[in-house]
This record gives C-alpha cells, sequence and structure tokens, in this order.
C-alpha cells in the first residue's frame, strides 16, 4: 500500500518508481501535460480508515500509469477535516491553480491565464448511482463550477475480469476456463449484485454479459437496494437449472452499506465474493475516464459505454 505523500492542501504530488532496465520493460508512460487539472477520485458512501487506503491505492495506481499526475481524494460524506470533503477538495484545487499562476506571473515568465477546469472528477462508482451522482453534481457547483465531471466507470470488459478473479480467489469459479482442473464449489449461476436502482441493474446486466461469456455460466443482475430483487434472481436461476449460486457485488466498496452483502448472501441462499475493491484494472479505469477528457493517449482501459 503506497501512502500519497506533498502539500497539506489535498493535493499530493507522487515521485514515480525507477523503472527497470532490460529491452522487454514496459515502454514509459506519457507523463501528464504541464498545467493539467488535478484528478479528483469522488469517493461514497460512510468515510474510514479501510475506504481511504483503497482510494489512495487507487489513486496511486492511476499515478504510476501516467507519471506527474496531480490527485486528490474527496469524499462524498467527508467531514472536512480526517474526511476531506469533494467540494473542500475542488476548492483547493481551484485556488492551488490561482496560486501558481500568479507566482509564474511574479518570476517573469510568460504564462497564459489559467482556463478550462482545475478539476477532473472522476466518480468511484462501477454503474449508475443517481443519488450519489446528485451529491456529487452539487459538490462541483459548491466549489464554484471550476471542475468537469466524468461518467461512472462502468460498464467495461475490465470491471468483468475484475468480477472474475473476485469469484476465483473465494473459489466460486475457475481462474481459468482454458484450465483443465474443476474447482468443486464453482457456481453454475452468478447473481451480480449493485445498488442504484433499475438504471443499475440495467448497466450491471451489460458487464454481466461479459462475465458470463467467461465463465460460460448464467449472471444475471439484482439491486441490493430493493426488497426481493436478490432472492427474485436467485430463484430464476434456480428454474433454470442452476444449482450452486454464487453472488458477485458490481460495487468498489465504499458505496456498499455495513452488512448489506452479508444480508444478500443469506437472501440468495449461496456464498458471496469480495466486493472490487482496489483491484489494478479499477484504478487504470479512473485514470482512463480522466484521460479522456483532455483527449490523452488511452493505455488500454477506453472506456466502453
Amino acid at each position: 500500500m503506497s501512502t500519497p505523500t506533498g502539500p497539506a492542501n489535498g493535493l499530493p504530488v507522487r515521485m514515480p518508481r525507477p523503472r527497470p532496465s532490460g529491452r522487454h520493460r514496459r515502454p514509459d508512460p506519457a507523463a501528464a501535460p504541464e498545467g493539467a487539472p488535478a484528478l479528483v477520485l469522488a469517493v461514497p458512501g460512510a468515510p474510514s480508515a479501510a475506504i481511504r487506503s483503497l482510494a489512495e491505492e487507487l489513486v496511486s495506481i492511476a499515478r504510476s500509469e501516467l507519471p506527474g499526475l496531480e490527485a486528490a481524494i474527496g469524499f462524498v460524506d467527508g467531514d472536512g477535516e480526517e474526511y476531506p470533503t469533494l467540494a473542500g477538495v475542488l476548492t483547493a484545487a481551484a485556488e492551488l491553480r490561482e496560486e501558481r499562476y500568479r507566482i509564474a506571473v511574479a518570476a517573469g515568465r510568460e504564462v497564459g491565464a489559467p482556463e478550462g477546469p482545475a478539476a477532473i472528477v472522476v466518480p468511484l462508482l462501477a454503474g449508475p448511482d443517481s443519488a450519489v451522482m446528485r451529491q456529487i453534481r452539487q459538490a462541483v457547483m459548491d466549489s464554484g463550477n471550476t471542475a468537469e465531471l466524468t461518467d461512472v466507470l462502468g460498464p467495461h470488459p475490465l470491471l468483468a475480469e475484475a468480477l472474475h478473479v473476485r469469484l476465483s480467489e473465494a473459489g466460486l469459479a475457475r481462474a481459468d476456463r482454458a484450465r483443465l482442473f474443476t474447482v468443486a464449489t464453482a457456481a453454475d449461476g452468478i447473481v451480480l449484485a449493485t445498488v442504484g436502482g433499475e438504471e443499475a441493474v440495467q448497466a450491471a446486466g451489460i458487464t454481466g454479459m461479459l462475465l458470463a461469456a467467461r465463465l460460460a455460466v448464467p449472471v444475471m443482475a439484482a439491486a441490493l437496494d430493493q426488497e426481493g430483487s436478490i432472492a427474485s434472481v436467485a430463484e430464476q436461476l434456480r428454474e433454470a437449472g442452476a444449482v450452486q449460486l454464487a453472488l458477485a457485488p458490481y460495487l468498489i466498496g465504499p458505496e456498499l452499506a455495513e452488512g448489506l452483502l452479508d444480508e444478500a448472501s443469506k437472501e440468495a441462499g449461496c456464498p458471496a465474493a469480495e466486493a472490487l475493491g482496489a483491484y489494478p484494472a479499477i484504478g487504470k479505469l479512473v485514470l482512463s475516464q480522466y484521460a479522456a477528457v483532455l483527449g490523452l493517449p488511452q493505455q488500454g482501459a477506453a472506456p466502453a459505454h
């Protein structure tokens, strides 16, 4: 786990790690353009030390992909102290940009006045959640509209990959369809659990089709925040012939209320995998949304909306 370090204004700068030499190493990634807006990760849900660590890890992944990237974490339900609010972080980003401009002018440098957004806000959501997105848009307005808001991270093939990995880690799916060994507890039907109502269920279903293709088993999406949705989908899968179900959270983690996944697992009568968490592809998708706004080259994680 890497911890960002830097000034106390919530906009740390992490120095890139030395890259290994040799003709088989990856090419050096492009650096962030000078004066580029800060990437601000909008983290939903009740803040905690564990959620902050997860967000920091995802930001670290994004920085490793784009050296020189300025990034910060803003909590949608932050307290303004231990957990900085999203609006506060956005205000700080705008003030820092203005301060740098004044310093450059005072130093005699020929620089143009700041233009465009001071920050690009990326919601830490796998799928749509209208209630959370309203909060994020309000924070952008409260900060003086100096930021631009991207879409959520999914649907995307990399999220299907992450779901597959989490299921395999829980012993609920084979790690690789091409391998000859079997997993005794492998599920023959997947309940893809999300939050955000019917819109979120429909969006999760797109990634669910990609997951079904990877696992060669039926996958159906259900809403954790709609009463009876999980049980209904589990019953549909069983009626279709599935015997051994598994619950796969189509959630990164912060948006998942405590105890909700355990309740859903009992409701469906099956074991559950872990939330997606700080899977490396999530950090790459965060950067991909940021890069798309600036028109920067994508490195294998272009949005698929």
